[in-house]
């Protein structure tokens, strides 16, 4: 059997109904991990679902905002009573800053709602996940992973998405934190660092001619990444081959930050 084979593991992906999260989501489900789609659009869960058929994995979706505890609360307990059992999670529900207001006139209402989106749902689905996890472990069956979708905002300075930038610095931190409590638990706990990636998120952005004018030389690869890019790294941390990487940044740019 293949150290990458995921047959009979569950993965929740939160946000898993588009973008980066979508793209996790198909390749784990290719590599026979059950999926939980967690998403605040049921027809957009449902159409990312569809696309998971041809997986050997089998699909489910969940009506989940990360911001709201209790929301969180049912749609865990609902995976659960589908597959019996969560063996990863991936916390990639999150918002962006757009870029469009000076520091100084960031309001509280916008720093609230960016925090309470791309950390507090992260806190949120992390703790449900992990309490699960620990509960398993101590059963005798120890296997856990944990991992985020933080952003290169995180290492570079963003300005005019400082907000943005804190919350994803943030969880690098709260991975490294994680990984060494809940080590003794077979749990592992690592981020990941998206550079320049098409998604609905920045679609915007890569509409602007002058941006791509500017981003693409200072790609190595010369291309803006792709959801799909994403998967052999999920897999890889979704797998046994990763039970010693832990406490991790993993940068997916095609080169971005070494050039």
């Amino acid at each position: 059997m293949s150290i990458f084979d995921l047959t009979g593991r569950v993965a929740i992906v939160t946000g898993g109904n588009g973008g980066i999260g979508l793209g996790i989501a198909q390749a784990l489900c290719a590599a026979g991990c059950n999926v939980s789609i967690w998403g605040r659009n049921a027809e957009k869960n449902n159409g990312a679902a569809a696309t998971l058929a041809a997986g050997s994995g089998k699909a489910d979706t969940q009506i989940c905002d990360v911001t709201d505890s209790a929301s969180v609360a049912d749609a865990m307990k609902a995976t659960l009573d589908r597959f019996g059992r969560v063996d990863g999670c991936f916390a990639n529900a999150g918002i962006g800053g757009g870029g469009r207001r000076a520091f100084i006139d960031r309001t509280e209402e916008e720093w609230r709602t960016m925090f309470a989106t791309n950390l507090d749902g992260v806190f949120h689905v992390f703790q449900a996940a992990a309490r699960h996890m620990t509960e398993r472990a101590e059963a005798g069956d120890r296997f856990g992973r944990l991992v985020a979708t933080s952003s290169l905002a995180s290492l570079f300075g963003t300005a005019r998405n400082e907000h943005y930038a804190g919350t994803k610095a943030a969880l690098n931190a709260l991975c490294r934190a994680l990984a060494v409590e809940l080590a003794r638990y077979g749990v592992t706990a690592n981020a990941i660092l998206p550079g320049w990636i098409k998604s609905e998120m920045t679609a915007g952005l890569m509409a602007n001619d002058k941006f791509v004018a500017n981003v693409i030389p200072r790609i190595p690869v010369r291309r803006f990444g792709e959801p799909s890019d994403f998967g052999g790294i999920a897999v890889y941390l979704m797998s046994q081959a990763s039970s010693y990487h832990t406490a991790d940044c993993l940068v997916i740019d095609g080169g971005y930050t070494a050039f």
